[in-house]
Formats: structure tokens, C-alpha cells, sequence
């Protein structure tokens, strides 16, 4: 699971249901690999990149990782309520589920999400292209090509982090979506994220070179997160722990490819890191600290934009009206609020809150009124839980 923070399951075809309850948020390191498409589904690589716009300094500055089996359009419908100002990233789409498989579900995305961007997984140009022309339809706001991710099946479908020793290839792939989007008259930018390099790559220069590649193939933006790929003998979860973390490579291509936008991601916990690391690149990618705190992705957002932060409680209740739509429309009430779990963390009465909503919203018919009552054991609105 690249950090990813959320890197995970790769969805590489549809999944029933059944299918979706029963993988793990390790899932990337066993996802299938989705059907090849016919040749009249194919497109030709394009000869020249043609780059697409780049967002807005001040969308760039906090963003959400895409995060496997995290970041569907519940949890983005949340993060937007936390972080107005904050970019916002879907799971990892192989390029083939977006051509072969369920759009209507591999694709949801609600109005309020925007900013958003599609994180695509894949190594084939014309696939790539095609994919990211359906995704520009649907209307994200970013295309993002996955360089990042190391376990050992994305390895198998040569894709992920792997593609960091494929310069080359990647450049190609970067060129024919950024033609393609723009062909089909989208302005959306087509970016990479990636590692510093794989396994015991210790040379900057060949970090740069890699940058260098993808965006003189029309790639406006990295995302670098900050440490090696070992694609032998680590687990993902290791992969996202023993590399050591580079913040300063990050630092130094920034300083020598300003006109480059540059988002740093790995590690970062805690506001004053982010507000540090901001003095250095254009933006900065919170992972799992947005997910299992996400107050600290509220507060960091209001520490950039000057907005007022909102309690904990008060931002909660402010799910009600899609949480009872989405009730409304079928969706189950668990599906939604796994996403809210880590809202009172470290906060008087969370741990009752998690399990109240942990032991009662799989049970048939759980509504809002679970949520109230789990609101209610952290003592909000009173002094004590108003946090």
C-alpha cells in the first residue's frame, strides 16, 4: 500500500459487493488484473505532449492522498466538509476498469468533491490515454498517473513504483494522456506521483532525470513521496515505515525546477511539519494522518486559508443532510460513517464514539440517529466535548 496512504486495493475490474466487503485495506497486494481491451478499444500514442493547465497555487498547497479502500466518495464528501481549499484524491483506478469496467461505481464522484482528482494505474500509453479521456468526461479536475505503488502484484502488471526505472515508458504514457485529454477539449492538468527511486537507488540525479522526463512530457505537477520503493522483501505497510524519509530531495528539485509544482507526501503528522515543509515546495499530501485524525486536515486547512475552525461536533453534524440521502438512496450506513471513526481522536468520549458506531451501523436499518447517539457519548455540545 503506497502511501496511498491509502495505496491498497487496486481496482482493476468491478467488484460485486460481496467482493467489496471482503477485501482488506492491503488489497493492492493481491488485486487481479483486469482483462486486456479489444484492439478497436486501443488508441495510439501521441507524437507530442500537449501539457495541460496546472491548478491554482492555493489548491495545491494541502491535498488528500489517494488512499485504497479510504478514499471513495463518502470519505471525499467528508474530507471536503473538513477542508474546503483542499485538493482530493480517488483510490487507485486501473486504466483497464476504467475502459472495461462499472463507471458508475468505479467513477461516483459527488459535485461537492471538486477539486478531484483520478489517480490512474497502468504502464500502456493508449490505455492510459483512453482512461484518462473518460475520466475528463466525468468530470475530475486532475488526472494522476500512480509511480508509487511497490506490491508485488501492481510489480506483476508493471505498474507502480516499479515504472521509476522506466523513464522512457512513463514519459510516453504522461504524453499520450496529456494529448488525448486535450484532443477530446479538456483543460485538466496530467500528473505523476512517485517515490525518490526503488530499492537501493541512492542518486539524485536519477531521481531528477525521472522528473525531468515526465514533465517534458507535458506532466505540470509530482507528487513525491519522500522515500525509496523496496520492491523485495518489504511488505507495503513496510514500505510506507523503513525506507528512510528524503525531505530534501524533495526540497532541492524544487530549488532547481521551479517552474515544476512540487507536493511533498510521507510522513506528515502534525501541523507546524506541513507549515514547515510548505517554506520549501508548492504543496504538501496528508495520508493516514488525515484519516485517522481528521480534525488535523480541518485545522491545517483553516491555518492556511485564515477560515475559522469548526468543533469537531459541529462539522459532524454537518454530514446529516448527505449521510441521510445516501440513506435514503440504499447506501448502507456503515459504508459512510468507517470514515468518521477517528474524528474524536484523542478527544474525551472517542473511544465510545468509535464503538458505538463501529458495533451498531452493520446492523440493518442503523440511521442517523446511531450517529447522534454516538455523538452524544463525547459529551457534545457541552464545554467538555465541544472540541
Amino acid at each position: 500500500m503506497e502511501e496511498v496512504a491509502l495505496d491498497t486495493t487496486i481496482r482493476l475490474h468491478a467488484m460485486s459487493p460481496s467482493d467489496q466487503a471482503g477485501h482488506s485495506t492491503c488489497a493492492c497486494r493481491r488485486a487481479k488484473m483486469a482483462p486486456v481491451a479489444p484492439p478497436d478499444l486501443l488508441m495510439p500514442a501521441p507524437a507530442t505532449p500537449v501539457p495541460g493547465p496546472s491548478h491554482d497555487a492555493a489548491t495545491l498547497r494541502l491535498s488528500v492522498a489517494p488512499m485504497m479502500d479510504w478514499t471513495d466518495t463518502h470519505c471525499r464528501v467528508f474530507h471536503r466538509l473538513l477542508a474546503p481549499g483542499a485538493l482530493l484524491y480517488t483510490e487507485m483506478v486501473h486504466a483497464n476498469a476504467v475502459i472495461l469496467g462499472d463507471r458508475t461505481r468505479l467513477l461516483a464522484m459527488d459535485p461537492v468533491e471538486h477539486p478531484v482528482a483520478l489517480q490512474l494505474g497502468g504502464s500502456d500509453p493508449a490505455l492510459l490515454a483512453q482512461a484518462a479521456t473518460i475520466a475528463a468526461g466525468h468530470g475530475f479536475d486532475e488526472v494522476n498517473l500512480n509511480c508509487g505503488c511497490p506490491s508485488d502484484r501492481v510489480q506483476a502488471g508493471r505498474f507502480g513504483a516499479c515504472l521509476m526505472r522506466e523513464p522512457a515508458l512513463v514519459a510516453d504514457c504522461v504524453a499520450a494522456m496529456c494529448e488525448a485529454v486535450a484532443a477530446a477539449g479538456h483543460a485538466i492538468p496530467v500528473t505523476v506521483k512517485c517515490r525518490l527511486g526503488v530499492d537501493d537507488d541512492a542518486e539524485y540525479s536519477r531521481f531528477r532525470a525521472f522528473v525531468d522526463a515526465v514533465a517534458s512530457a507535458g506532466a505540470t505537477q509530482v507528487i513525491v513521496h519522500a522515500r525509496n520503493a523496496w520492491l523485495k522483501g518489504l511488505i507495503p505497510k513496510e514500505n510506507r515505515e523503513v525506507p528512510p524519509l528524503r525531505y530534501d530531495w524533495a526540497y532541492r528539485l524544487k530549488r532547481e525546477r521551479p517552474d515544476l509544482d512540487v507536493l511533498l507526501n510521507g510522513g506528515i503528522a502534525d501541523e507546524a511539519a506541513a507549515l514547515q515543509h510548505l517554506q520549501h515546495v508548492d504543496g504538501v499530501m496528508l495520508g493516514r494522518a488525515a484519516y485517522h485524525d481528521p480534525h488535523l486536515l480541518h485545522r491545517l486547512d483553516c491555518a492556511l486559508s485564515g477560515r475559522a475552525p469548526r468543533t469537531r461536533g459541529a462539522l459532524l453534524v454537518a454530514m446529516r443532510p448527505y449521510v441521510e440521502a445516501q440513506l435514503a438512496a440504499g447506501v448502507a450506513l456503515k459504508h459512510i460513517v468507517r470514515h468518521v471513526l477517528g474524528l474524536f481522536q484523542s478527544q474525551p468520549g472517542g473511544r465510545q464514539f468509535r464503538q458505538v458506531l463501529s458495533e451498531g451501523s452493520h446492523r440493518p436499518g442503523a440511521d442517523w440517529e446511531l450517529v447522534e447517539r454516538a455523538l452524544a457519548a463525547t459529551g457534545w455540545p457541552s464545554a467538555a466535548g465541544a472540541g
